[in-house]
């Protein structure tokens, strides 16, 4: 250590937007009248640095500071509710008032009850803002609980990566950067502490760090604002208990038996009971289940304890837990009992052992860090090596990506054996692969392959395939089939995924294994050589073998090989089963790339709203498996599903953030998956000069051409868009090679959509025959959205042509599939051109032109379901959405309509629907002649 600083002495909020913005809405009502607001969050993550910034920020009138000992009494200590009051009132003048108060859980019981009546009547005392901040490292104090409340979370792993490179001018080594990032866990202010403590040279890289930074008390102590005091041994052992048993465990609660048995035995003689009664402050108890409100205070807890009385802990940890027959975590706890850094041969292989035996149930979080552990405790170099790659792949299943890294930071300064540095190479390819540059994905994927070559060729093979992965997800054709090899790849487990390696109880012969994989990538190489007619027959022995299958990663092959062979209802199916399978086994890792498959597979189908459903779904689970890669594909497919309504700010939010990580991780699927949807979002809007612009450079040859893979998918909407733009020939350009691709069938509406792209293009007198061929072939293949899209150009044709009955007809059934598929801006479209034709916009779908019609799509599903009873949380559940947006969007309903409550929404509901059923019945009766 050196006595000069490695952290810079001022740097800017990272990651506070939301925060900020609530924040900034105080400020600006302040002019007019009062308001209040609480700040909480654990020690560290920045509420101090808030309400600095919002004192900075506000320019309307005098800020005033409280604080414990900085109250308005004359002796500067907080004084009753109505003196409190007076002094805000005369504080405040004819000025608007901010009053910050941080660490209000620090005043005592009467100063905080005075405050917090005084923030309920501040609409007496003027324009006053009160700007409360509390921690939430114990139970929020009650006086506070009825006021508004912002919270603060850890910081998301970019942001705190950008915060760490903001601190240190990115002057940190990327292990060193890996290890920072990982142990602050995102709180801002641990990730200060820990770079504090390295000297220059430990920052670069260039000396080894003389100690892991987590083993530095002194830095979980200042990042939480002090040492823990308790008032009783009792207590102390506790949450020790408590926080040593978190270290063994699957999430941040424990069994409280379990660690009241542990308390038993570590103090047996007759006395107090083994849990204090009430529980420290620090705690919470729920179901039976004990946890800490601050991750940063039970690591401190942890690390501040005397080192004997931690091992005493552990030791009776393990005393229960292998009593209780967990093998598992009783030996992890026995291992940290052991005193002295030395190896420990013997408890390494035990530690080991188990954690490789599949017959012992234990989740991939809690493998990961025995294989860890076991890690340590081991003294040859190969084997310790061995360990930590082991432990970074079970961290990887886990969906712990910012696990995984550090761990394979520590097998690469151990010497290890070639096989051993390729199987690490692998698992550090398939982690840049969801979560970094596919670039160098594909890089380590390819050195993973040529190590593993000649000892471990399956692994080899896994990691052929998983490069072909990477440079697919690049767009880089030449190197996705160099990737394949000229030969069917030999035996493997799964191609582009790790399966649970050396623990499943039931493994596939090799032989069915390997022919699997030979028929996919025979499939896919004759696909990516233009080969169309050979692709088809070995893709479908992959579909087939899914159907019989179990395991989540062959699934997962399946429902890939059914995407492109454009067998939607394959894909679906096995993507669900591929989903249930990876629950079951608890692989985080594998739930997003499900949700995936499934979320593309609606969305080929015409089917918006599953479609965003599940993308949802699998945009949560990504980021928490920290999977930005994946994440940012969902948010592309949210982006073509929110492209249909009438939100553009929805469109540009999701594109913008697939654009975002795409273009620094090279993903060119996701970005033109993105471009495509911003495209299509102006097509529906009626600006087809902007649409034609993004569009072009998607589909027509060039350099700046989209994904190989993709950018047919959007001819369509370019061939719709160049024609009304007046660019004929560019339009006609493309459709050559989308007649090849509507040809090969891996498309179910290519065929409907050449015709209607030849319509489009084609003269009067053949225009008709064509829309009416593209509408049988709709009829065929099935999809809402895309026949609709062809009855609108068509009624639109039939409209200047002067054939208004016709049109009507079309355009009608346009307007109907448009509401029936939740596609509100073109439905708009419709309506515009039957208003045009002069007659009223009914359509046989949702809701009439008067009353409903004024919601969107997303408005109209929480009308109906509020129709039918649900309450908000139910809407929101159903939805996948939060009660906050239910809420919102329901305001938004009840203005739309002009009701007052939810009985009067469900009249007017149910009087719509009414009359949408007899206009169905009278349509039929009109057309087929029917009597009443």
């Amino acid at each position: 250590m050196t006595g000069e600083t490695t952290v810079r002495t001022a740097v800017r909020i990272h990651g506070r937007s939301a925060q900020r913005k609530a924040l900034r809405a105080l400020l600006d009502r302040l002019p007019t009248r009062g308001g209040r607001l609480l700040l909480t969050g654990e020690p560290g993550l920045g509420r101090t640095t808030l309400l600095q910034w919002a004192a900075r920020s506000f320019r309307a009138g005098p800020v005033l500071h409280l604080g414990p000992g900085r109250g308005p009494g004359p002796d500067g200590a907080p004084v009753t509710d109505g003196q409190l009051l007076d002094t805000l009132r005369a504080a405040a003048g004819e000025t608007p008032l901010l009053v910050c108060v941080d660490d209000a859980h620090l005043w005592d019981a009467p100063a905080r009850t005075a405050l917090a009546r005084a923030a309920e009547h501040l609409g007496t005392v003027g324009r006053v803002g009160l700007l409360l901040s509390v921690a939430s490292d114990r139970a929020v104090a009650p006086e506070f609980a009825r006021l508004p409340v912002v919270r603060l979370d850890p910081l998301a792993p970019p942001r705190a990566a950008a915060l760490l490179d903001d601190m240190t001018d990115g002057a940190a080594a990327p292990d060193v950067r890996e290890q920072l990032l990982t142990e602050a866990e995102g709180n801002p202010g641990l990730l200060a502490a820990l770079v504090r403590r390295l000297s220059p040279a430990e920052l670069r890289g260039h000396r080894p760090l003389s100690s892991s930074p987590l083993a530095d008390a002194a830095a979980l102590v200042e990042a939480a604002g002090g040492r823990p005091t308790d008032p009783s041994a009792q207590e102390r052992d506790l949450l020790l208990a408590v926080a040593a048993a978190v270290r063994a465990s699957d999430g941040p609660d424990v069994d409280a038996g379990l660690v009241r048995d542990a308390l038993r035995c570590l103090r047996p003689a007759p006395g107090p009971g083994p849990c204090p009664e009430p529980l420290p402050a620090q705690l919470a108890l729920a179901d039976d289940r004990l946890r800490f409100h601050s991750p940063l205070v039970r690591r401190t807890v942890y690390a501040t304890a005397a080192p004997d009385r931690r091992r005493a802990v552990h030791r009776a940890l393990a005393d229960v837990l292998e009593n209780g027959g967990q093998r598992l975590p009783g030996l992890l706890h026995r291992s940290w009992s052991l005193s002295g850094p030395a190896p420990v041969p013997a408890q390494a292989d035990r530690l080991a052992a188990v954690a490789a035996d599949g017959t012992v149930p234990a989740p991939h979080r809690l493998r990961a860090t025995a294989y860890a552990r076991a890690a340590e405790l081991t003294a040859d170099g190969a084997g310790r090596a061995e360990r930590y790659t082991a432990a970074a792949e079970q961290a990887l299943l886990a969906g712990c990506p910012e696990r995984a890294r550090p761990l394979l930071a520590a097998a690469r300064e151990c010497a290890a054996p070639v096989a051993v540095r390729g199987r690490a190479e692998l698992v550090r390819g398939l982690v840049e692969l969801r979560d970094g540059p596919v670039g160098d994905a594909h890089q380590s994927l390819l050195l993973a392959a040529s190590l593993l070559a000649a000892d471990a060729p399956a692994d080899a093979a896994t990691a052929a395939l998983a490069a072909a992965d990477a440079a697919w997800a690049a767009g880089d054709l030449p190197a996705c089939l160099a990737s394949l090899g000229p030969e069917p790849p030999r035996p493997l487990r799964g191609a582009g995924s790790l399966e649970p390696h050396r623990h499943t109880a039931a493994r596939p012969t090799a032989a069915h294994t390997a022919s699997a994989v030979r028929d996919h990538r025979v499939g896919m190489r004759a696909l990516l050589e233009g080969r169309l007619d050979r692709a088809g027959a070995p893709l479908g022995q992959v579909v087939e073998r899914g159907r019989t299958e179990d395991r989540p990663e062959p699934l997962l092959r399946s429902a890939a090989a059914a995407l492109l062979l454009g067998d939607m209802d394959a894909a679906r199916g096995a993507g669900a089963r591929a989903l249930a399978a990876a629950r079951q086994l608890g692989s985080d890792a594998l739930e997003p790339q499900a949700l995936e498959y499934l979320a593309y597979a609606e969305l080929r189908a015409g089917r918006h709203p599953q479609a965003r459903t599940h993308a949802e779904e699998g945009l949560r689970t990504a980021l928490r498996a920290g999977q930005r890669n994946t994440a940012a594909h969902h948010r592309a497919v949210l982006a073509l599903a929110a492209s249909i309504e009438e939100d553009p700010d929805v469109v540009a939010r999701h594109v913008t953030a697939a654009l975002d990580t795409a273009r620094r991780h090279g993903l060119a699927q996701a970005a033109t998956l993105a471009q495509w949807a911003a495209a299509r979002a102006d097509l529906g809007r009626g600006r087809p000069f902007d649409a034609a612009d993004r569009l072009g450079l998607l589909v027509l040859p060039g350099p700046g051409r989209g994904h190989f893979a993709v950018w047919r998918l959007a001819v369509p909407c370019f061939v719709e868009a160049a024609v009304l733009a007046g660019r004929q020939e560019d339009a006609r350009e493309v459709l050559t090679d989308f007649a090849g691709w509507a040809a090969f069938g891996a498309d179910p509406q290519a065929g409907a959509q050449l015709a209607r792209c030849h319509a489009l293009l084609a003269p009067p007198d053949h225009a008709d025959d064509l829309y009416r061929r593209a509408l049988t072939r709709h009829d065929e293949a099935g999809g809402d959205f895309e026949r609709a899209r062809t009855a609108l150009l068509y009624g639109k044709w039939l409209r200047r042509r002067r054939r208004p009955r016709e049109a009507r007809g079309r355009l009608g059934a346009a307007l109907a599939g448009f509401e029936r598929c939740g596609a509100g801006v073109w439905a708009a479209q419709a309506r515009a051109e039957l208003r045009a034709l002069g007659a009223a916009p009914h359509a046989t779908g949702a809701g009439t032109p008067t009353r409903l019609s004024r919601l969107t799509p997303q408005q109209l599903r929480i009308a109906r379901y509020v129709a039918e009873g649900a309450t908000n949380r139910e809407i929101a559940l159903t939805l996948a959405v939060s009660t906050r947006t239910v809420d919102y969007h329901l305001r938004k309903v009840f203005a739309a309509l002009g009701v007052r409550s939810r009985l009067e929404l469900a009249r007017v509901v149910g009087q719509a629907e009414q009359a949408q059923e007899a206009r169905r019945v009278a349509g039929h009766q009109e057309k087929t002649g029917a009597q009443p």
